[in-house]
């Protein structure tokens, strides 16, 4: 199944033959602490920059019915994000009470995403339009 929207997503995932865990990485455009005066001013322009993870969920898509419950209930966090990353385990929650595997794919997810390898990620502008990210 081609994925062209967050829907076809939530769709695809409550297809699979196994219960599935959307986890969900939201990250922001941001510039490094250490970054020229150029880069800060393009990165004002809207121009450059680095994604750097804000915040972690995982859900159900059973959770989530749509992309904008998503969004708000992102906005209620506080934290601003452009993009989110989402990449989809099997849910063992029923037979794991805590669930370490969930933690581990956060760490590897966010890693992927601050070093830029994040081909096996599906991602998201803030509308819920796929994003596919091309070499520079």
């Amino acid at each position: 199944m081609d994925i062209t929207c967050f829907d076809d997503l939530l769709q695809a995932a409550r297809l699979q033959p196994e219960p599935q865990r959307l986890l969900f990485v939201f990250a922001a455009c941001t510039v490094p602490d250490d970054a020229t005066p150029e880069q800060k001013a393009s990165h004002a322009r809207g121009e450059g920059g680095e994604l750097t993870p804000m915040l972690c969920v995982d859900k159900t898509p059973g959770e989530l019915d749509a992309f904008a419950t998503l969004v708000e209930e992102s906005r209620r966090t506080g934290q601003d994000w452009q993009v989110v990353f989402v990449a989809a385990m099997a849910d063992q929650s029923a037979y794991l009470p805590d669930n370490k595997d969930v933690d581990q794919a956060f760490q590897r997810m966010t890693q992927m995403i601050k070093y830029g390898t994040i081909g096996s990620l599906l991602a998201f502008d803030r509308d819920g339009d796929p994003i596919v990210f091309g070499a520079a």
